[in-house]
């Protein structure tokens, strides 16, 4: 009983930085936590980013640790993506997954494409 819409994703060169969104609505108060996948084509879908909805706590793969924060604002139910120093191997679709307390499944959104070339 979770919708999430992700946002912000475009087209940006080595280097660059970018903001991705997640809007959150329905069953709000459920929310475990909220975690940022990526996956490029040919490739797994791949972990990028958590963070717990109550807390705040973080969690970061290697590959993005240093360069992409992830933030939440529980008041306008978003999570963001900030991502910055952005190279080519970046370049994915980014989804917006959530984990319920007492769920079956977790949640998805559509995905927003990020492309990082010159």
């Amino acid at each position: 009983q979770v919708q999430l819409v992700e946002s912000g994703g475009g087209l940006v060169q080595p280097g660059g930085s970018l903001r991705l969104s997640c809007a959150a609505s329905g069953s709000i108060f459920s929310i475990n936590v909220i975690r940022w996948y990526r996956q490029a084509p040919g490739k797994e879908r791949e972990f990028v980013a958590a963070i717990s909805w109550s807390g705040g706590t973080t969690m970061y793969a290697d590959s993005v640790k240093g360069r992409f924060t992830i933030s939440r604002d529980n008041a306008k139910n978003t999570v963001y993506l900030q991502m910055n120093s952005l190279k080519p191997e970046d370049t994915a679709v980014y989804y917006c997954n959530a984990r319920l307390n007492f769920a079956a499944h977790d949640y998805w959104g559509p995905g927003t494409q990020v492309t990082v070339s010159s």
